[in-house]
Formats: structure tokens, C-alpha cells, sequence
């Protein structure tokens, strides 16, 4: 997903790797917080917790923190969270859907409209972007799991559709991407962690079809929205169907 790996470079670039971590970690912690509640306690009965704890190993969160994140769900005082997906588009006509997760739908929506609104975007109807998008299974793994040829052929083996790979920077090994049908997900990611072990992560994920290429003053804007949108408490993800040349990137991060 070019859009979304442009914009993981650019972060690490201009300094906010420490704070994305702990935007990650939060976010994490809080899906499993809600699996938990949802679905209880024991990762083996709960498919949704048994994903989001596998996620959170994926990430390097500590035990203490997973466990601390199970425990909260089974509390009486954790509020019930609603998940809602916002639409809308970017400078150059780009694409973005907005997933949250939040105790308030009032708070979220009127969040997500201002950042739109504040950075060059516009708020859409449900449906009026997601049309441009596949829902898909997405699993990531270091690519020292393995070479290209390697893991597409166990990639293929397992059920998966596709496989890429996306290079890393200085601090961070590249990754293997693989997806599938959304409704293989679990049994996609089980056979290959059998074969390769813990991923770094696996997720539903929106996929676009097709990128727009961004440069020069919308470029900067877009990446403005796209950190506004993420810096939001309520939200989980952003997806975006932009694309953006390295040389225009190494100008944004500087």
C-alpha cells in the first residue's frame, strides 16, 4: 500500500517515530481492551482478542501491557465503544477512509470533520470513496523471514492472493506484504506463522485500487490532513490512495 508506507518514511523522517509508537501502543492496547469486553478474556475463544494480542506481540508491547489491556475489558467501568468509518477526500482528489473506534459519536465525527475541514479536505457521504477500496486481509513480516521467492510460494500455499515488499529505512527492516480475502484472514495468517512465526501484524485493511499521484504544496497539505486524522484519540486507522515520488518525499521530510 504505497500511500501508507510514503507516509510511515515521512514520519520517521521528520522525528515522530517515538510518538507514533506510542499513538500505536495506545491504539493496540485499546483494541484489546474492547475485544475483551466484547468477546472475554481467553484469546482461544475470541478470535477478536486472539488477533489484536498477536498484533501487540508483533509490535514489541510488553506482556504486562497486554495483560493489563484484558484485565480493563472485564472491568464495570470500561464505556461501550461504537466503530464508525468516516469518508472523505484530500488535496488532488485523494481518497481517505477514517476508521474509529470511540464512546462518542458526537465528539468523533465533529473531530474527524475539523481535521478534514482545517487541512484541505472535505468530509464525504458513506460509500462515496470506499467504492475505490478492497477490503482485504493484510499480514506483514520482516523481510528476514525469508526471500521474495520463499515466502510468495508459502504465501500462495496458505491462500493468499498477493504478495510485495516494502522497503524499510535506516532504523526499520523492510516488510513482506501479504494479502488475502478478508474472510481468510485467520487461516492465512496461522499457516504462514506456522511456517515463519509471530507476524508483525494482521489486519482488515482497505486496500486501494488505484494511487494518485501527489506533489508540491498538495502534497505537504495532504500530509498535514493525514497527521491531523491520525493524531485524533478516537481514531484507529487512516487509508489513503495517494502516492508520492521519493525525491517529493525527502522534500516533506525535510
Amino acid at each position: 500500500m504505497a500511500g501508507h508506507s510514503k507516509w510511515a518514511n515521512i514520519q520517521h523522517r521528520k522525528g515522530r517515530q517515538d510518538k507514533a509508537r506510542a499513538k500505536l501502543f495506545s491504539k493496540l492496547s485499546k483494541e484489546i481492551t474492547i475485544a475483551s469486553k466484547m468477546g472475554g478474556p481467553d484469546p482461544d475463544m475470541n478470535p477478536r482478542l486472539r488477533l489484536a494480542v498477536a498484533n501487540a506481540k508483533g509490535q514489541s508491547m510488553p506482556k504486562d501491557n497486554i495483560e493489563r489491556a484484558i484485565k480493563k475489558g472485564q472491568g464495570g467501568d470500561v464505556e461501550e465503544y461504537f466503530e464508525i468509518r468516516y469518508e472523505g477526500f484530500g488535496p488532488a482528489g485523494v481518497g481517505l477512509i477514517v476508521e474509529a473506534s470511540t464512546d462518542n459519536k458526537n465528539r468523533a465525527a465533529s473531530d474527524v470533520r475539523s481535521a478534514f475541514s482545517k487541512n484541505g479536505g472535505n468530509m464525504g457521504e458513506t460509500g462515496s470513496v470506499s467504492f475505490m477500496f478492497d477490503q482485504v486481509g493484510e499480514i506483514r513480516f520482516p523481510l528476514s523471514i525469508g526471500d521474495e521467492e520463499a515466502v510468495l510460494e508459502a504465501a500462495i500455499e496458505a491462500g493468499a492472493e498477493d504478495v510485495t515488499q516494502e522497503e524499510g529505512n535506516e532504523d526499520e527492516e523492510g516488510e513482506h506484504v501479504i494479502y488475502c480475502a478478508r474472510e481468510d484472514l485467520a487461516e492465512v495468517s496461522e499457516a504462514l506463522q506456522t511456517r515463519f512465526g509471530e507476524a508483525k501484524s494482521a489486519n482488515i485493511i482497505w486496500r486501494p485500487q488505484n494511487l494518485i499521484e501527489v506533489d508540491g504544496d498538495k502534497a505537504a497539505t495532504l500530509m498535514k490532513l493525514m497527521e491531523a486524522l491520525e493524531d485524533l484519540d478516537d481514531v484507529s486507522n487512516v487509508y489513503a490512495n495517494f502516492d508520492i515520488s521519493d525525491d517529493e518525499m525527502s522534500k516533506l521530510a525535510s
